[in-house]
């Protein structure tokens, strides 16, 4: 196992310069089970544009010395709004009172030193120096009999509960990627899980 030397917030220039690392990171990461994502960079320096246009965005880096190795982002639920408005329908919480926590990726060699609950702490901290009170963040959902889930996958239901959050009933995402060895994008349900702060 390598070790992870630092985490720590990114800003400013060292938010604008870790980027296209945190891009190849998730395209890396998220290329495993259970997201299967065949992305690129082109697609990937737009997504991320918007940490680079939100002053109130965080980019929380888990490093092997210089080399970032490790990646959390999250925002305000507000910055995301036309992704998710329709899936907090009916769900009678304020998107205002939300920070969202998007991706956690983190190289396998890295693994079981802890980064993830640090990328948590920073990413809630972040959210209750906004006055945020909720924080939520959202996982694919895969059929259990679907043909590339790896027999030893263990799920992060057990971790994300031990952090206090919940799957939030109704509240589903809908987003399109395109999946290993697939023409096209498709479209997958992601649930939302959620903790107040």
């Amino acid at each position: 196992m390598a070790e992870v030397t630092g985490v720590r917030p990114l800003t400013g220039a060292a938010l604008e310069a870790a980027l296209d690392d945190v891009a190849r990171l998730r395209i890396k990461v998220f290329h495993a089970w259970p997201y299967l994502y065949d992305g690129d960079l082109e697609y990937e320096r737009k997504y991320l544009q918007s940490y680079r246009d939100s002053d109130k965005a965080i980019v929380v880096g888990a490093f092997d010395n210089d080399r970032l190795i490790g990646a959390s982002t999250g925002a305000p639920l507000t910055d995301h709004a036309e992704d998710f408005a329709a899936a907090f329908e009916g769900t009678g919480l304020d998107l205002h009172d939300i920070f969202y926590c998007a991706e956690s990726v983190l190289l396998p060699d890295y693994r079981g030193q802890g980064v993830g609950h640090r990328f948590f702490d920073a990413r809630e901290a972040h959210a209750r120096s906004l006055g945020l009170t909720k924080c939520a963040f959202c996982g694919v959902q895969r059929p259990a009999d679907h043909p590339m889930r790896p027999d030893n996958y263990r799920p992060l239901d057990a971790f994300w509960r031990a952090r206090g959050y919940t799957p939030l009933p109704g509240a589903i995402a809908q987003f399109s990627w395109k999946d290993i060895g697939q023409e096209g994008e498709t479209q997958k349900p992601l649930q939302f899980w959620i903790r107040d702060l």
